[in-house]
């Protein structure tokens, strides 16, 4: 049991030291994920039940209409999740980092 307790402390500590902050803000930014995930899940069903209509199968336009927009979309999302959840400032850099990686640009 104390090595489970210590393995979860582990990983929970590793991501507090890769991201710069405390053990109790991962909780929060892993909700975040959790919240902005289940969102984008959540409302491709009813996307995808509008598109196909009663064929069943959305176009294949749509599937990849979907999938390109669903980027800027699931990140615009995490943003306004983690403006709720008061952690605007960690998902904001870390957009800009993901965004950098992205498009090959090199942080100065």
């Amino acid at each position: 049991m104390a090595e489970t307790q210590d393995a979860k402390a582990g990983w929970v500590q590793r991501l507090a030291k890769r991201w710069n902050v405390s053990p109790a803000r991962v909780g929060i930014i892993l909700v975040v994920f959790a919240c902005t995930g289940f969102t984008v899940m959540f409302l491709k069903k009813p996307l995808v039940a509008w598109a196909s209509g009663e064929a069943g199968n959305p176009p294949l336009l749509f599937s990849v209409l979907y999938y390109v927009l669903i980027l800027p979309f699931y990140n615009a999302l995490l943003l306004v999740y983690g403006a709720l959840f008061g952690q605007f400032s960690f998902f904001w850099s870390f957009e800009k980092r993901f965004f950098a990686r992205l498009f090959g640009r090199r942080r100065p």
